[in-house]
């Protein structure tokens, strides 16, 4: 039984509402560039864009360990009362380094990810030309994965919300002064979700300016970036936290592919059911960035109280959410369904599958809440771990099951999914169990 703490609950919902509306709002952005080009005069440009975004979804997805990483040794370093500007500066100098990188090797990018996606000769002229002006605004993405780790970190919660409220607003705006006034057809998504970028730079800078600053600039230790060590553990976490976020793509491009090989109405179907978790998941993200927040703090004080504390309240909430999420599935799915797709064949087709989709809330929840505890904890190593275990479990899986079709398909994913919550829950155990 899980005591009652009001205090630790109204803490927990302080640092995770920000998240989670900034969360859900994410999705929009995408819905804004497909609006735009998809009223142009060919269809050319918005297959153009549906593939560069493809690309920096996983480019971006991919260093998002940026973030994580930042966030875990910020929240450590404030528990402990430690200098957290470092860490900051630490994780620009590597945004930096690799946005740089990214854009010096942007031929090679276009090449191999347009190879691997295909498409039309004049559809990957023009998304070569998006990937191209795009990829200019990877310095200023990058470090805005940084700065909203940082800002988690210091239990600064609502930054990042305002970062993606004004990145949202100018992107917006921007793709319709550039596209639908200037005619700039797919360059103009590219430079405005570029532009938007740094702007989403510039005002985490802005608000975050007395963290930055202020009195921890001055108070900044003398030499503090050149040392060694502190830089090689930050390459090692985020190293594993990007090897961790690999296997989950390979398993999610995957899933896709083999929808793909089932035919267009099970491919498309499957795609209106990953709307269902990438709303579970962003929902749940809001309080896995609590955990890491609050669990990093207590990590950084070695207080063992506040650490079980964060642990048990956050995973309460994850698992109020999920319950909640379930029903909401149950009532609303079929409605969902309807909403997202009007064409016959894919209705039935996602609502004939639509079970499995349901048993997500119950076995994906603790893998995205685990999640959360170990990045505030640094575990990173734990982390690829864990992944590359469940990894290697999808595809036997999928294997012995590939004779039920799609239904096998759906079944590999939630153990998939169900198997990074256990392996990760047995592992904190452990870890909890030698601490005492």
């Amino acid at each position: 039984m899980i005591a009652k703490d009001p205090a630790l609950d109204r803490r927990i919902w302080m640092l995770a509402w920000p998240l989670l509306l900034s969360n859900i709002t994410a999705p929009l952005l995408g819905l804004v560039d497909t609006a735009v080009v998809g009223h142009l005069d060919s269809p050319v440009y918005l297959a153009a864009v549906a593939l560069g975004s493809n690309v920096f979804m996983f480019l971006y997805f991919s260093f998002n360990f940026l973030r994580m990483g930042t966030t875990g040794f910020t929240s450590q370093a404030r528990g402990a009362g430690e200098a957290t500007l470092v860490v900051l500066l630490r994780a620009l100098l590597l945004s930096t380094l690799v946005g740089s990188a990214l854009i010096l090797l942007r031929p090679l990018l276009s090449d191999v990810a347009l190879w691997l996606l295909g498409g039309s000769d004049e559809v990957q002229g023009l998304a070569r030309e998006y990937i191209g002006i795009r990829i200019l605004g990877a310095p200023a993405a990058l470090g805005n994965f940084a700065l909203i780790g940082f800002a988690i970190g210091l239990h600064r919660t609502s930054v990042p919300l305002k970062m993606t409220v004004l990145m949202h607003s100018s992107n917006v705006l921007l793709d319709v002064l550039l596209v639908q006034v200037w005619h700039f057809d797919v360059r103009g998504v590219a430079v405005a979700s570029a532009v938007s970028e740094y702007l989403g730079l510039a005002g985490g800078l802005f608000w975050l300016r007395r963290e930055i600053f202020g009195a921890a600039w001055r108070a900044l230790p003398v030499g503090a970036l050149k040392q060694v060590a502190p830089m090689l553990q930050l390459l090692a976490v985020n190293r594993d936290i990007f090897i961790r976020s690999l296997a989950l793509l390979t398993v999610f491009f995957f899933f896709t592919a083999q929808g793909a090989r089932l035919g267009d109405t099970v491919l498309a179907a499957n795609a209106v059911l990953i709307t269902f978790l990438l709303l579970l998941s962003n929902t749940l993200d809001g309080f896995a960035n609590a955990a890491e927040a609050l669990v990093g703090d207590a990590t950084g004080r070695r207080d063992r109280r506040a650490l079980d504390a964060a642990v048990a309240g956050t995973g309460k909430w994850t698992l109020i959410i999920a319950a909640a999420a379930l029903l909401a599935f149950v009532a609303g799915g079929g409605p969902l369904i309807r909403l997202l797709t009007d064409l016959p064949g894919v209705r039935d087709t996602a609502t004939t599958y639509l079970p499995w989709m349901l048993l997500l809330p119950l076995t994906a929840s603790a893998g995205f809440w685990l999640d959360g505890v170990f990045v505030g904890a640094t575990l990173a190593r734990q982390m690829r771990n864990t992944m590359m275990v469940a990894t290697a479990l999808f595809f036997p899986v999928w294997w012995l099951t590939s004779g039920w079709g799609n239904h096998g398909l759906w079944l590999a994913m939630n153990l998939f999914m169900a198997s990074r919550g256990v392996l990760m829950g047995w592992v904190w155990y452990r870890i909890s169990a030698w601490a005492e």
